[in-house]
């Protein structure tokens, strides 16, 4: 029997080493008052159906198909036990789908995982399908149920039913660190060539307010209007007022100081203006860069992803997402491919869950369906959606071509979406769970956020070096003052006269220099500033008046 050949009543027959070669089977359907030819099979593993809708014959009751699948959270998961067999120990969004519309079509159901845990995806180079499609092709399913994309490759080869849910592809990426808080963040309201123009014009101000004082004959007066024989006359625009003129109008405070002449109350006024827009400017955008965290964002959108290199980005291997950008005609989504296609080994993962690992891990972007995306992101509040939908699609149930059921499951599905079941199923996994995350809310009702220290501790930081800096000022002063202003003696002289010259003349001064040590008399100064509440006699100093410049004399406070 290992070479012989004959012919017999159904045609040659030829074994070649114990096995039969050269023959064909046909496969038959035995109906109610006949026997029916449905298809042919080869010895090659190659099963052609001539007559699908005899062989489907989903007229019959009691039918059973055999339904494949791939897991995918939340659409298809697995029961780890001895405790669960058969259909049992699946669960998830398209396993309860499946369930309701068996009972609304009428069929029984087995069903399995994909051997290759793929969905299906057409090699260029040699042309074959594999995962879920390639089994549907060789009619060794009846149905392929998942988050299975309808897509023009799939379509035809195998058929599919209505969608049962409409999505598109978007991006994950980690949510991005917020921008981090610097000790002067109260400067951040006003860029920083504004702030050195402020600073230019105070100065450009404060010297023409200087200059236009001195140039207006309104701006001087007599100093000693009651001294009759004193006609010295000044000016109270001096260089060091007008600076102080300046700050105190820019941070809206009054001064003693007021413009007189024309001239000057037009500098003042143009000033004031220019504050009151700067103020103003500052003040509204300081709430909002103070309690808004503010958050850095390297891509925006698949374009911003395309054009840069230090952000990686794949997607699901032998998934639709893939042969979307593959044979994409749209500039960035084919550049996109040829970055993903140099690195095949980095951008493309086995599973949804090593890219999202990858994306947690940071400096990754995942391409993937935004259904599956929602789900995680509602889920992971350290992952986010960047930009909306490159595309738009659907997931369906697959049957193999020309099967009579994709009609009767597409007019179940239709019905189920009608009547709110699918959303009511949407939202049981994806929505009503314990597993979602709580994302601080961005409503408008939200409360601002508290600002700490290192938000505003700058203002701090200024307010000590000015105590500083007013400080050491105030040392030299004291020294200044030590230095050239003696303490003075009285001489008397015989005038009888009773009239100011009299008592101006009757009295001479004398300077003589300083009898103590200048760290003596600090000391004394401090010591009577923080006995100013008792009734301390102050220290012997010698005082000049600021108006008339006449020395006063000693006494005791």
């Amino acid at each position: 029997m290992s070479w012989v050949e004959w012919k017999g009543l159904t045609g040659p027959i030829q074994f070649k080493e114990g096995k039969r070669v050269q023959f064909k089977l046909d496969l038959i359907k035995l109906k109610q008052h006949s026997i029916v030819k449905v298809g042919e099979w080869t010895p090659h593993g190659h099963l052609n159906i001539t007559e699908p809708s005899m062989f489907f014959d989903s007229g019959s009751m009691n039918v059973t198909l055999v339904v494949i699948t791939i897991l995918e959270t939340p659409y298809v998961m697995m029961h780890y036990g001895k405790n669960f067999t058969g259909n049992e120990r699946f669960y998830g969004f398209c396993v309860d789908i499946l369930e309701t519309i068996s009972h609304e079509v009428g069929f029984d159901y087995i069903l399995d995982l994909v051997p290759d845990r793929k969905y299906g995806a057409k090699d260029p180079e040699s042309g074959e399908w594999n995962g879920m499609v390639a089994q549907l092709m060789k009619y060794k399913a009846d149905l392929a149920v998942g988050s299975m994309t309808i897509t023009y490759a799939r379509e035809s080869v195998i058929d599919f039913t209505k969608p049962f849910m409409n999505l598109g592809i978007s991006i994950l990426f980690k949510v991005p660190s917020s921008e981090p808080t610097r000790l002067f963040s109260f400067m951040n309201p006003l860029a920083i060539e504004i702030w050195i123009y402020v600073l230019i014009a105070y100065f450009l101000v404060s010297f023409c307010i200087y200059v236009v004082g001195k140039l207006s004959p309104i701006e001087w007066k007599y100093i000693h209007p009651c001294d009759l024989e004193n006609i010295s006359i000044g000016n109270q625009f001096t260089l060091s007022d007008s600076f102080w003129f300046t700050i105190g109008t820019l941070m809206q405070q009054s001064t003693d100081i007021y413009p007189r002449a024309m001239s000057t109350r037009i500098i003042s006024s143009i000033w004031g203006f220019f504050s009151l827009i700067i103020v103003a400017s500052y003040t509204a955008n300081l709430a909002a860069f103070l309690t808004t965290e503010r958050m850095i964002n390297p891509i925006e959108n698949a374009e911003d992803l395309a054009s840069q290199t230090e952000i990686s980005y794949g997607t699901l291997d032998s998934g639709s997402t893939m042969t979307f950008f593959r044979d994409s005609m749209i500039e960035t989504y084919k550049k996109m491919w040829r970055s993903m296609d140099n690195k095949k080994t980095t951008a493309f993962t086995s599973s949804y869950e090593d890219g999202i690992k990858r994306v947690n891990q940071g400096n990754y972007a995942y391409l993937m369906e935004s259904t599956m995306l929602d789900y995680i992101v509602q889920r992971d509040c350290n992952l986010t959606q960047i930009g909306g939908l490159l595309d738009t699609k659907g997931y369906g149930i697959a049957t193999p071509k020309g099967s009579p059921w994709r009609d009767k499951i597409s007019l179940a599905i239709l019905e189920l979406q009608e009547k709110g079941d699918i959303q009511m199923l949407y939202d049981k996994w994806w929505k009503n769970t314990d597993e979602t995350c709580t994302r601080r809310s961005t409503s408008k009702h939200s409360k601002a956020n508290a600002l700490g220290l290192e938000s505003i501790g700058g203002v701090f930081v200024v307010l000590m070096a000015g105590i500083f800096v007013a400080a050491v000022v105030a040392f030299f002063e004291f020294w200044f003052h030590f230095r050239h202003l003696h303490k003075a003696t009285s001489l008397k002289t015989s005038v009888n006269n009773d009239s100011i010259q009299g008592v101006m003349a009757e009295t001479e001064w004398r300077y003589t220099p300083p009898t103590r040590c200048f760290w003596i008399e600090i000391f004394e100064e401090l010591r009577y500033a923080s006995w100013c509440m008792n009734k301390q006699k102050r220290p012997e100093l010698n005082r000049v008046c600021s108006e008339c410049k006449i020395p006063q004399r000693q006494t005791y406070i």
